[in-house]
Protein backbone atom coordinates (compact mmCIF):
# COMPACT_ATOMS: atom_id res chain seq x y z
CA UNK A 1 0.00 0.00 0.00
CA UNK A 2 2.83 2.57 0.55
CA UNK A 3 6.20 2.55 1.75
CA UNK A 4 6.11 3.81 5.00
CA UNK A 5 7.91 4.54 8.61
CA UNK A 6 6.93 2.74 11.17
CA UNK A 7 7.47 3.35 14.75
CA UNK A 8 6.87 1.77 17.96
CA UNK A 9 6.41 2.82 21.17
CA UNK A 10 6.34 0.28 24.26
CA UNK A 11 4.69 0.97 27.30
CA UNK A 12 4.84 3.36 29.47
CA UNK A 13 7.22 5.37 27.25
CA UNK A 14 5.05 6.29 24.48
CA UNK A 15 2.53 9.77 24.80
CA UNK A 16 -0.35 7.63 26.13
CA UNK A 17 1.43 5.84 28.32
CA UNK A 18 -0.12 2.25 26.59
CA UNK A 19 2.04 0.51 23.53
CA UNK A 20 1.59 2.62 20.55
CA UNK A 21 2.45 2.03 16.55
CA UNK A 22 2.95 5.19 14.66
CA UNK A 23 2.65 4.76 10.92
CA UNK A 24 4.13 8.01 8.96
CA UNK A 25 2.57 7.76 5.47
CA UNK A 26 2.56 9.35 2.15
CA UNK A 27 -0.58 12.10 2.60
CA UNK A 28 -2.42 10.89 -0.48
CA UNK A 29 -6.07 10.35 0.17
CA UNK A 30 -5.71 7.00 -1.50
CA UNK A 31 -3.06 5.81 0.75
CA UNK A 32 -4.56 6.85 3.67
CA UNK A 33 -7.99 5.43 2.89
CA UNK A 34 -6.28 2.06 1.82
CA UNK A 35 -4.48 1.76 4.88
CA UNK A 36 -7.68 2.97 7.06
CA UNK A 37 -9.29 -0.25 5.53
CA UNK A 38 -6.99 -2.74 6.10
CA UNK A 39 -6.45 -1.73 10.03
CA UNK A 40 -10.42 -1.84 10.20
CA UNK A 41 -10.32 -5.29 8.83
CA UNK A 42 -7.47 -6.07 11.71
CA UNK A 43 -10.00 -4.85 14.35
CA UNK A 44 -8.79 -1.82 15.22
CA UNK A 45 -11.51 1.40 15.24
CA UNK A 46 -11.05 5.23 14.75
CA UNK A 47 -9.95 7.28 17.70
CA UNK A 48 -12.78 9.14 19.59
CA UNK A 49 -11.95 13.30 19.73
CA UNK A 50 -8.96 13.99 22.00
CA UNK A 51 -8.49 9.79 22.82
CA UNK A 52 -5.02 9.50 22.87
CA UNK A 53 -4.78 12.71 25.11
CA UNK A 54 -7.08 11.47 27.61
CA UNK A 55 -5.77 7.73 27.86
CA UNK A 56 -2.39 10.10 28.37
CA UNK A 57 -4.36 11.84 31.06
CA UNK A 58 -5.63 8.66 32.53
CA UNK A 59 -2.26 6.58 32.59
CA UNK A 60 -0.87 9.74 34.44
CA UNK A 61 1.16 10.89 31.56
CA UNK A 62 -0.22 14.75 31.95
CA UNK A 63 -2.94 16.35 34.29
CA UNK A 64 -5.87 17.67 33.24
CA UNK A 65 -5.18 21.43 32.65
CA UNK A 66 -1.85 19.86 30.51
CA UNK A 67 -4.01 17.97 28.42
CA UNK A 68 -6.36 21.01 28.47
CA UNK A 69 -3.11 22.79 26.71
CA UNK A 70 -3.21 20.29 24.08
CA UNK A 71 -5.95 21.26 22.45
CA UNK A 72 -5.16 24.57 22.78
CA UNK A 73 -1.66 24.45 21.23
CA UNK A 74 -3.37 22.59 18.49
CA UNK A 75 -6.10 25.59 17.81
CA UNK A 76 -3.32 28.25 19.06
CA UNK A 77 -3.62 31.00 15.90
CA UNK A 78 -1.15 33.84 17.24
CA UNK A 79 2.04 33.59 19.32
CA UNK A 80 0.42 34.69 22.49
CA UNK A 81 -1.78 31.62 22.40
CA UNK A 82 0.79 29.63 21.35
CA UNK A 83 3.01 30.96 24.35
CA UNK A 84 0.33 30.37 26.87
CA UNK A 85 -0.68 27.22 25.61
CA UNK A 86 2.96 26.04 25.31
CA UNK A 87 3.23 27.51 29.46
CA UNK A 88 0.12 25.36 30.71
CA UNK A 89 1.39 22.45 28.89
CA UNK A 90 4.45 22.44 30.80
CA UNK A 91 2.79 22.63 34.12
CA UNK A 92 2.90 26.25 34.78
CA UNK A 93 -1.02 26.19 35.79
CA UNK A 94 -0.79 23.19 37.77
CA UNK A 95 2.19 24.64 39.50
CA UNK A 96 0.71 27.85 40.76
CA UNK A 97 -2.81 25.81 41.58
CA UNK A 98 -1.25 22.87 43.84
CA UNK A 99 1.39 25.12 45.39
CA UNK A 100 -1.81 26.96 47.03
CA UNK A 101 -3.13 23.58 47.83
CA UNK A 102 -0.51 22.16 49.39
CA UNK A 103 -0.53 25.60 51.94
CA UNK A 104 -4.16 24.48 52.59
CA UNK A 105 -2.96 21.12 53.22
CA UNK A 106 -0.46 22.13 55.88
CA UNK A 107 -3.58 24.87 57.22
CA UNK A 108 -5.70 21.90 57.50
CA UNK A 109 -3.36 19.58 58.94
CA UNK A 110 -3.19 22.41 61.83
CA UNK A 111 -7.03 22.46 62.16
CA UNK A 112 -7.78 18.40 62.18
CA UNK A 113 -4.91 18.41 65.45
CA UNK A 114 -6.93 20.65 66.82
CA UNK A 115 -10.40 18.32 66.20
CA UNK A 116 -8.68 15.23 67.04
CA UNK A 117 -7.10 16.34 70.50
CA UNK A 118 -9.60 18.78 72.11
CA UNK A 119 -8.23 18.22 75.42
CA UNK A 120 -4.71 19.48 74.62
CA UNK A 121 -6.01 23.17 74.75
CA UNK A 122 -4.71 23.71 71.16
CA UNK A 123 -8.31 25.03 69.11
CA UNK A 124 -7.07 28.55 69.63
CA UNK A 125 -3.58 28.20 69.07
CA UNK A 126 -4.38 26.63 65.94
CA UNK A 127 -6.80 28.81 64.67
CA UNK A 128 -3.76 31.38 65.10
CA UNK A 129 -1.64 28.92 63.38
CA UNK A 130 -4.25 28.20 60.31
CA UNK A 131 -5.56 31.09 59.74
CA UNK A 132 -2.66 33.27 57.81
CA UNK A 133 -2.28 29.94 55.59
CA UNK A 134 -6.00 30.05 54.42
CA UNK A 135 -5.85 33.67 53.87
CA UNK A 136 -2.38 34.00 52.18
CA UNK A 137 -4.33 31.93 49.78
CA UNK A 138 -7.34 33.83 49.73
CA UNK A 139 -5.60 36.65 48.65
CA UNK A 140 -3.68 34.96 45.86
CA UNK A 141 -7.13 34.00 44.66
CA UNK A 142 -8.33 37.08 44.81
CA UNK A 143 -5.33 38.75 42.79
CA UNK A 144 -6.14 36.07 39.99
CA UNK A 145 -9.97 36.40 39.60
CA UNK A 146 -9.11 40.43 39.29
CA UNK A 147 -7.05 39.50 36.29
CA UNK A 148 -10.47 40.12 34.72
CA UNK A 149 -9.86 36.55 32.13
CA UNK A 150 -7.13 37.46 30.90
CA UNK A 151 -6.16 34.10 29.62
CA UNK A 152 -9.51 33.07 28.39
CA UNK A 153 -9.45 36.41 26.37
CA UNK A 154 -5.70 35.53 25.37
CA UNK A 155 -7.40 31.69 24.38
CA UNK A 156 -11.08 33.01 22.58
CA UNK A 157 -9.86 36.79 21.56
CA UNK A 158 -10.32 40.45 22.53
CA UNK A 159 -12.93 42.14 21.53
CA UNK A 160 -13.45 45.11 20.09
CA UNK A 161 -17.19 47.10 19.30
CA UNK A 162 -17.67 49.54 16.48
CA UNK A 163 -20.44 51.75 17.74
CA UNK A 164 -22.00 54.82 16.19
CA UNK A 165 -24.79 56.48 14.52
CA UNK A 166 -26.01 54.85 11.17
CA UNK A 167 -23.90 56.45 8.21
CA UNK A 168 -21.11 57.31 10.30
CA UNK A 169 -18.80 54.95 8.19
CA UNK A 170 -18.39 51.70 10.88
CA UNK A 171 -18.96 48.83 8.08
CA UNK A 172 -15.89 50.91 5.93
CA UNK A 173 -14.01 50.96 9.02
CA UNK A 174 -14.45 47.65 9.33
CA UNK A 175 -13.22 46.52 6.16
CA UNK A 176 -10.22 49.26 6.10
CA UNK A 177 -8.97 47.13 9.37
CA UNK A 178 -9.47 43.91 8.08
CA UNK A 179 -7.98 44.65 4.96
CA UNK A 180 -10.92 43.16 2.80
CA UNK A 181 -14.44 43.64 2.07
CA UNK A 182 -15.73 42.18 5.30
CA UNK A 183 -19.06 44.10 5.39
CA UNK A 184 -21.50 45.61 3.01
CA UNK A 185 -21.16 49.43 2.43
CA UNK A 186 -24.11 51.68 0.95
CA UNK A 187 -24.86 55.09 1.29
CA UNK A 188 -28.49 53.88 2.75
CA UNK A 189 -28.92 54.24 6.53
CA UNK A 190 -29.61 51.51 8.33
CA UNK A 191 -27.53 49.08 6.05
CA UNK A 192 -25.80 46.62 8.39
CA UNK A 193 -28.67 44.87 10.55
CA UNK A 194 -26.74 41.89 12.31
CA UNK A 195 -23.21 41.57 13.88
CA UNK A 196 -20.46 41.26 11.57
CA UNK A 197 -17.37 39.87 13.20
CA UNK A 198 -13.65 39.73 11.47
CA UNK A 199 -10.57 38.02 13.17
CA UNK A 200 -7.47 39.56 13.16
CA UNK A 201 -3.96 39.11 14.66
CA UNK A 202 -3.16 42.45 16.24
CA UNK A 203 0.27 42.51 18.34
CA UNK A 204 0.59 38.43 18.29
CA UNK A 205 -2.88 38.27 20.20
CA UNK A 206 -6.56 37.03 18.46
CA UNK A 207 -8.60 40.23 18.44
CA UNK A 208 -12.41 39.98 17.09
CA UNK A 209 -14.08 43.21 15.83
CA UNK A 210 -17.89 43.47 15.39
CA UNK A 211 -19.93 45.79 13.20
CA UNK A 212 -22.95 46.65 14.60
CA UNK A 213 -26.37 48.10 13.51
CA UNK A 214 -26.42 52.15 13.71
CA UNK A 215 -28.28 53.36 16.74
CA UNK A 216 -30.97 55.23 15.96
CA UNK A 217 -35.39 54.80 16.59
CA UNK A 218 -35.39 51.85 15.26
CA UNK A 219 -37.90 51.48 11.65
CA UNK A 220 -39.12 47.87 12.10
CA UNK A 221 -38.68 44.89 14.15
CA UNK A 222 -35.44 43.57 12.07
CA UNK A 223 -33.54 46.86 12.51
CA UNK A 224 -34.96 47.06 16.39
CA UNK A 225 -33.08 43.51 16.69
CA UNK A 226 -30.03 44.62 15.33
CA UNK A 227 -30.03 47.60 17.51
CA UNK A 228 -30.77 45.27 20.23
CA UNK A 229 -28.20 43.24 19.79
CA UNK A 230 -25.74 46.47 19.13
CA UNK A 231 -26.33 47.55 22.71
CA UNK A 232 -25.63 44.30 24.33
CA UNK A 233 -22.20 43.92 22.68
CA UNK A 234 -20.96 47.28 23.46
CA UNK A 235 -21.71 46.38 27.25
CA UNK A 236 -19.39 43.11 26.67
CA UNK A 237 -17.02 44.13 24.71
CA UNK A 238 -13.19 44.64 26.15
CA UNK A 239 -12.80 47.39 23.71
CA UNK A 240 -15.11 50.00 22.28
CA UNK A 241 -14.52 52.15 19.29
CA UNK A 242 -17.04 55.02 18.77
CA UNK A 243 -17.00 56.05 15.25
CA UNK A 244 -18.84 59.50 14.34
CA UNK A 245 -19.38 61.55 11.31
CA UNK A 246 -16.59 63.88 11.39
CA UNK A 247 -18.83 65.93 8.79
CA UNK A 248 -22.22 65.07 10.38
CA UNK A 249 -23.88 68.80 12.35
CA UNK A 250 -27.09 66.74 13.85
CA UNK A 251 -25.99 65.42 17.30
CA UNK A 252 -27.07 61.69 16.37
CA UNK A 253 -23.61 60.57 17.61
CA UNK A 254 -24.48 60.96 21.51
CA UNK A 255 -26.58 57.87 21.64
CA UNK A 256 -23.82 55.72 20.88
CA UNK A 257 -21.34 57.70 22.99
CA UNK A 258 -23.77 56.71 25.58
CA UNK A 259 -22.22 53.19 25.80
CA UNK A 260 -18.36 54.21 25.69
CA UNK A 261 -16.48 53.49 28.55
CA UNK A 262 -13.41 55.89 29.25
CA UNK A 263 -10.16 54.39 27.78
CA UNK A 264 -12.27 53.71 24.61
CA UNK A 265 -11.43 54.95 21.41
CA UNK A 266 -13.07 58.13 19.79
CA UNK A 267 -13.37 57.57 15.85
CA UNK A 268 -13.71 60.65 13.65
CA UNK A 269 -14.22 59.15 10.67
CA UNK A 270 -14.58 61.00 7.05
CA UNK A 271 -12.47 63.58 7.58
CA UNK A 272 -11.40 63.89 3.65
CA UNK A 273 -14.74 65.26 3.47
CA UNK A 274 -15.63 67.33 6.73
CA UNK A 275 -14.28 71.10 6.37
CA UNK A 276 -12.81 72.31 9.76
CA UNK A 277 -14.17 72.95 12.64
CA UNK A 278 -15.78 70.02 12.03
CA UNK A 279 -15.63 66.94 14.71
CA UNK A 280 -14.40 70.06 17.74
CA UNK A 281 -17.57 69.46 19.58
CA UNK A 282 -16.96 65.31 19.66
CA UNK A 283 -13.11 66.14 20.28
CA UNK A 284 -13.96 68.20 23.44
CA UNK A 285 -17.00 65.70 24.13
CA UNK A 286 -14.18 62.72 24.26
CA UNK A 287 -11.33 64.15 26.09
CA UNK A 288 -13.31 65.13 28.68
CA UNK A 289 -14.99 61.37 28.76
CA UNK A 290 -11.60 59.55 28.29
CA UNK A 291 -11.70 58.78 25.61
CA UNK A 292 -8.94 58.97 23.02
CA UNK A 293 -9.86 61.23 19.80
CA UNK A 294 -8.65 59.88 16.07
CA UNK A 295 -9.18 61.65 12.62
CA UNK A 296 -9.41 59.14 10.30
CA UNK A 297 -11.03 58.25 6.59
CA UNK A 298 -11.78 54.95 5.81
CA UNK A 299 -12.05 55.25 2.42
CA UNK A 300 -8.59 56.35 1.97
CA UNK A 301 -6.67 55.09 5.16
CA UNK A 302 -5.76 58.43 6.28
CA UNK A 303 -4.96 58.14 10.40
CA UNK A 304 -5.50 54.80 10.23
CA UNK A 305 -1.74 53.80 11.17
CA UNK A 306 -1.65 55.82 14.34
CA UNK A 307 -4.92 54.37 15.25
CA UNK A 308 -4.05 50.64 14.52
CA UNK A 309 -0.73 51.45 16.83
CA UNK A 310 -3.40 52.59 19.54
CA UNK A 311 -5.19 49.67 19.37
CA UNK A 312 -2.60 47.59 19.66
CA UNK A 313 -1.39 49.02 22.71
CA UNK A 314 -4.91 49.06 24.18
CA UNK A 315 -4.70 44.87 23.60
CA UNK A 316 -1.19 44.40 24.53
CA UNK A 317 -2.20 46.23 28.05
CA UNK A 318 -5.36 44.04 28.86
CA UNK A 319 -3.44 40.68 27.43
CA UNK A 320 0.24 41.20 28.38
CA UNK A 321 1.24 40.36 31.89
CA UNK A 322 4.65 39.25 33.69
CA UNK A 323 3.00 36.66 35.24
CA UNK A 324 1.09 33.38 33.79
CA UNK A 325 -2.90 33.32 34.48
CA UNK A 326 -3.98 31.54 36.85
CA UNK A 327 -6.96 30.50 34.46
CA UNK A 328 -7.29 30.14 30.78
CA UNK A 329 -10.93 28.74 30.63
CA UNK A 330 -14.19 29.26 32.62
CA UNK A 331 -13.38 25.81 34.06
CA UNK A 332 -10.60 27.17 36.07
CA UNK A 333 -11.82 30.53 37.04
CA UNK A 334 -15.41 28.13 38.25
CA UNK A 335 -13.08 26.59 40.64
CA UNK A 336 -11.48 29.38 42.02
CA UNK A 337 -14.56 31.28 42.99
CA UNK A 338 -16.04 28.11 44.19
CA UNK A 339 -12.72 27.83 46.51
CA UNK A 340 -12.50 31.57 47.55
CA UNK A 341 -16.18 30.99 48.19
CA UNK A 342 -15.09 28.49 50.97
CA UNK A 343 -11.94 29.85 52.24
CA UNK A 344 -14.35 33.00 53.24
CA UNK A 345 -16.50 30.89 55.31
CA UNK A 346 -13.53 29.29 57.08
CA UNK A 347 -12.09 32.68 58.03
CA UNK A 348 -15.55 33.49 59.36
CA UNK A 349 -15.61 30.21 61.40
CA UNK A 350 -12.00 30.81 62.71
CA UNK A 351 -13.54 33.59 64.36
CA UNK A 352 -15.30 31.41 66.56
CA UNK A 353 -12.68 28.66 68.00
CA UNK A 354 -15.97 26.45 68.62
CA UNK A 355 -16.52 26.61 65.15
CA UNK A 356 -12.77 25.04 64.18
CA UNK A 357 -14.55 22.08 62.72
CA UNK A 358 -16.89 23.76 60.68
CA UNK A 359 -13.62 25.65 59.48
CA UNK A 360 -11.10 22.58 58.40
CA UNK A 361 -14.71 21.20 56.46
CA UNK A 362 -14.53 24.31 54.02
CA UNK A 363 -10.70 24.74 53.73
CA UNK A 364 -10.87 20.92 52.58
CA UNK A 365 -13.01 21.63 50.08
CA UNK A 366 -11.29 24.81 48.81
CA UNK A 367 -8.19 22.57 48.43
CA UNK A 368 -10.50 20.07 46.68
CA UNK A 369 -11.72 22.58 43.89
CA UNK A 370 -7.76 23.75 43.34
CA UNK A 371 -7.03 19.70 42.77
CA UNK A 372 -9.90 19.47 40.59
CA UNK A 373 -8.27 22.36 38.69
CA UNK A 374 -5.73 20.27 37.36
CA UNK A 375 -7.73 16.73 37.38
CA UNK A 376 -7.24 14.63 40.32
CA UNK A 377 -10.89 14.63 41.46
CA UNK A 378 -12.77 15.04 38.58
CA UNK A 379 -15.96 12.77 37.31
CA UNK A 380 -16.04 10.79 34.59
CA UNK A 381 -19.18 13.72 33.15
CA UNK A 382 -16.31 16.40 33.41
CA UNK A 383 -13.80 14.67 31.47
CA UNK A 384 -16.15 14.01 28.95
CA UNK A 385 -16.69 17.49 28.58
CA UNK A 386 -13.64 18.43 28.48
CA UNK A 387 -12.39 15.48 26.22
CA UNK A 388 -15.34 15.97 23.64
CA UNK A 389 -13.43 19.33 22.43
CA UNK A 390 -10.55 17.73 21.07
CA UNK A 391 -10.12 17.18 17.39
CA UNK A 392 -10.32 13.57 16.55
CA UNK A 393 -7.39 11.55 16.47
CA UNK A 394 -5.59 14.13 18.93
Amino acid sequence: MDQALVLWFPAPDSYTGDDLAELQLHGGPAVIDAVTEALLILGVRPAQPGEFTRRAFENGKLDLSQAEAIADLVDAETEAQRRQALAQLDGALSRRHLAWRDILVEALALLEAAVDFPDEDLPGETALAAAPLAAAVAAEIDQALAEGGRGERVREGYRIALIGATNAGKSSLLNALAGRDAAIVTPTPGTTRDVIEVVLNIAGHRVIIADTAGLRAARGAVEAEGVRRAQALAQSADLRLLVVDAGARDGRWREAAALARPGDLCVLNKRDIARPPAGREVIEWARAHGLAPFGVSATYGAGLIEMREALAQRVVDALAGGEFPAATRERHRRDLMAARGHLSRAARALAAPAEVELAAEDVRLAARCLERIAGRVDPEDVLDRVFARFCIGK
